[in-house]
C-alpha cells in the first residue's frame, strides 16, 4: 500500500446574495465541500469573520482531521498490540494566532484523548501507541505547528470515555 494517494475534494462557494462580492457585507461565507459519494459538509467562516456558527469552518475541520488521523493509528496500533479499546473520545483543541497583515497561522494543536480498554493496560504500553500513532499520521507530519498528545487512561468504566461532552 505505499506509494502515492490522491484526493479529490471540490469545494463550491454559495453564499453569492444576488451581487456577489460587490462588497465586504454583501456576501454570506456559505460553502459546500463535496467529496464523490459522501454526504456533503455544510461550510462557513468563523463566525469572527461573518460566518454562520451552525456550520464547520476550515480551522475547525484541521483540529478535527488531525484528531481523527492520531485515533484511527491508535486503534490500528492498538489492535496490533492485542489492547482492546472499548470506546476513544477526543477533546481536541487548536489555537491560531492572527498576523499583522489580517492572516494568521496555527500555533498549536493539542490532542487530549480519553480511551478506555476492556482490561487493564500497562501507562507506559499505553503512552507508547500514543506517541507512534502521533508519529505516523499523516496530517500531523504535514503541518508546520507543534501537536501534542495528552492522552488519559479512563478508569475501568468504559462508558465514561463514550460520554459526549459537555
Amino acid at each position: 500500500m505505499r506509494g502515492t494517494h490522491s484526493y479529490a475534494v471540490q469545494v463550491v462557494w454559495t453564499g453569492n446574495r444576488g451581487s456577489g462580492t460587490s462588497d465586504y457585507r454583501a456576501y454570506d461565507r456559505a460553502h459546500e465541500i463535496r467529496i464523490a459519494s459522501k454526504p456533503t459538509i455544510l461550510g462557513s467562516a468563523e463566525p469572527i469573520y461573518r460566518g454562520d456558527p451552525a456550520r464547520h469552518n476550515p480551522e475547525e475541520l484541521l483540529v478535527a482531521a488531525l484528531s481523527a488521523c492520531h485515533m484511527l493509528w491508535f486503534l490500528h496500533l492498538a489492535a496490533d498490540a492485542g489492547v482492546v479499546v472499548t470506546s476513544y473520545r477526543d477533546d481536541a483543541a487548536g489555537t491560531m494566532q492572527e498576523t499583522a497583515d489580517g492572516g494568521g497561522r496555527f500555533t498549536e494543536v493539542v490532542l487530549r484523548p480519553t480511551v478506555a480498554t476492556s482490561q487493564a493496560v500497562d501507562e507506559a504500553v499505553f503512552n507508547r501507541l500514543h506517541h507512534r500513532s502521533h508519529d505516523l499520521c499523516y496530517i500531523a507530519s504535514s503541518v508546520n505547528f507543534p501537536v501534542r498528545c495528552e492522552p488519559r487512561l479512563a478508569d475501568a468504566n468504559p462508558s465514561e470515555a463514550a460520554s459526549p461532552p459537555v
